[in-house]
């Protein structure tokens, strides 16, 4: 009987073992708004190191990432550009929890454009600016946040005819790199990420010419659908003193 029991014993623990050790295997999908498609890089690499968890991260519009959230998309967690997406997707029945902000964004404009950057407003009605690359307002809260912007500095219709627009922060940060465009509005994270923006300029935007952009992180039902415990670690670990510092330090600022 006592050997039974052992037996019995040793076999619960070979089970509980395989079943974390699967747990850890089982990479965790996230999706992420464009414009922090830098600082979640870091964020991959100091939760992997603390946890040995693997993650990966899927880039998009926080418009488009919800839309493809809500057809299906196998996504466990969801960091957003706004609070607002989290929110629908929450009222939806997408999410196991409520949203919760994460990080707040800060808007700049940004080129290689000739004159003063603190003056950008006067800047972008010149004949020297052509073309002004602002992100999709209807997908990007960033982009959304731009045409407030405009709107505020009465702005909207004199250089409308300049405006190109990209699907998503990250095409507006291409267009600036590649000199598709001499100057746009994009985050200030961008500053941060590993490329050379050696001839380009920048100044913040006034926030109180945008809404506040409270970028929030939802848990998705899909979490608890694959069983993926990790999803849950990732979320706890957004609000974890290490990955506010890496926040901080990335162009954004903490949510008090």
């Amino acid at each position: 009987m006592i050997r039974t029991k052992s037996f019995c014993f040793s076999i619960f623990l070979v089970i509980l073992m395989a079943a974390s050790l699967n747990s850890a295997a089982q990479k965790l999908r996230i999706a992420v708004a464009a414009n922090a498609q830098g600082v979640i890089k870091k964020l991959q690499a100091d939760f992997k190191k603390r946890t040995g968890i693997e993650t990966e991260a899927i880039i998009g519009a926080s418009g488009k990432l919800t839309a493809q959230i809500m057809n299906g998309a196998p996504f466990e967690v969801f960091l957003s550009a706004d609070a607002a997406f989290p929110e629908k997707l929450f009222k939806e029945g997408f999410g196991l929890a409520k949203p919760k902000i994460y990080a707040l964004g800060s808007l700049i404009i940004c080129g290689s454009a000739k004159g003063d950057f603190k003056n950008w407003p006067a800047m972008l009605k010149s004949e020297d600016v052509k073309k002004i690359a602002i992100a999709n307002p209807k997908t990007a809260p960033y982009g959304r946040a731009a045409s407030e912007s405009l709107q505020f500095y009465k702005l909207d219709a004199k250089v409308k005819n300049k405006l190109v627009f990209g699907e998503s922060i990250s095409q507006i940060n291409t267009y600036l790199q590649t000199g598709v465009v001499n100057i746009g509005f994009t985050t200030e994270s961008f500053l941060y990420e590993n490329v050379d923006k050696s001839e380009l300029k920048w100044a913040r935007v006034d926030e109180s010419s945008y809404s506040k952009i409270e970028q929030a992180v939802i848990l998705l039902s899909q979490a608890k659908k694959s069983g993926n415990s990790n999803a849950q670690k990732f979320y706890d670990y957004l609000s974890s003193a290490a990955a506010k510092r890496i926040i901080s330090g990335n162009g954004y600022h903490l949510p008090k």
